[in-house]
């Protein structure tokens, strides 16, 4: 089965406050395949860090389609380990503003990717997705 690595942070200045979130898909060689880079307005880390994995879903499902990502494994890596848990089933969702978030991952999970897994990382392993939330946080106008 052919895997591919979704490695995402978010990340908000003054929390809540500008906000952005970066996005790195890789391959199981390693090969960068994508990377996003958005500004969110203001927001909360918590929200940016979700909008980061709805976001890179999405990119996700427009470069391989439903059919093949149902074929495929995919490894979500993040730094926030209250998101990682949450999206695995293992915290319970108190910020009524995550729910909303929650949703539109459960939705793409259930709708295209029945092989999908969320794993904390240590921030140092997710220095490139780190990179370009701070690009985006810089780049604002907010």
């Amino acid at each position: 089965m052919q895997k591919v690595f979704l490695y995402t942070d978010g990340g908000a200045r003054g929390n809540p406050g500008p906000a952005g979130i970066g996005v790195v898909i890789q391959d199981e060689a390693g090969d960068i395949l994508k990377e996003i880079s958005k500004f969110l307005g203001r927001q909360t880390n918590n929200w940016a860090e979700y909008e980061a994995v709805v976001l890179g879903l999405e990119a996700l499902k427009k470069m391989f389609g439903v059919a093949k990502l149902k074929e495929m494994s995919v490894e979500v890596k993040m730094d926030s380990e209250l998101v990682a848990r949450q999206l695995s089933g293992k915290y319970q969702i108190k910020e009524p503003t995550l729910f909303p978030q929650f949703i539109k991952i459960h939705n793409l999970c259930v709708s295209a990717f029945p092989h999908i897994v969320f794993t904390h990382i240590r921030r140092e392993q997710n220095k490139e997705a780190d990179r370009l939330a701070n690009r985006a946080m810089d780049g604002c106008t907010a």
